[in-house]
């Protein structure tokens, strides 16, 4: 199962994408201003072109967990994406939590934008919260 998460910002979207095997996170190019028709093209021809079966947004919620500005801007941006990506494609919001936070320490992967790496950490914790426990 092949996941993309996004790290939803107005401005630019960051984006990570699973191989096929839904095992590894890799960060890819960020896609600007996402929640314009543009934006939302642009991120339906990535779904299809890299044959997304998941769609994971990022949830910016506050540190108490609560609902903030940002919080609702994301759900709708996110309500936009599902209605564009139609049914059968599942977009699902994951808390990001200190997402950003992790990826301006990240060392290894500067070539990458921090949006993108960003994206790659939620998608990592998204791919470990479904792991089987062994």
């Amino acid at each position: 199962m092949r996941v993309l998460a996004l790290d939803y910002g107005q401005a630019r979207c960051g984006c990570a994408l699973s191989d096929p095997t839904g095992t590894l996170a890799t960060p890819i190019a960020v896609i600007p201003r996402p929640g314009t028709p543009r934006g939302l093209a642009a991120l339906e021809g990535l779904v299809r072109e890299r044959e997304v079966d998941h769609v994971i947004v990022g949830l910016p919620l506050s540190l108490r967990g609560q609902d903030t500005d940002q919080t609702r801007e994301t759900r709708a941006f996110a309500q936009q994406l599902s209605l564009r990506l139609g049914p059968g494609m599942p977009v699902e919001m994951h808390d990001e939590r200190f997402t950003t936070r992790i990826a301006q320490r990240a060392e290894g992967a500067a070539r990458a934008s921090e949006d993108s790496r960003a994206a790659a950490h939620l998608l990592e914790s998204w791919l470990a919260a479904r792991s089987p426990r062994v």
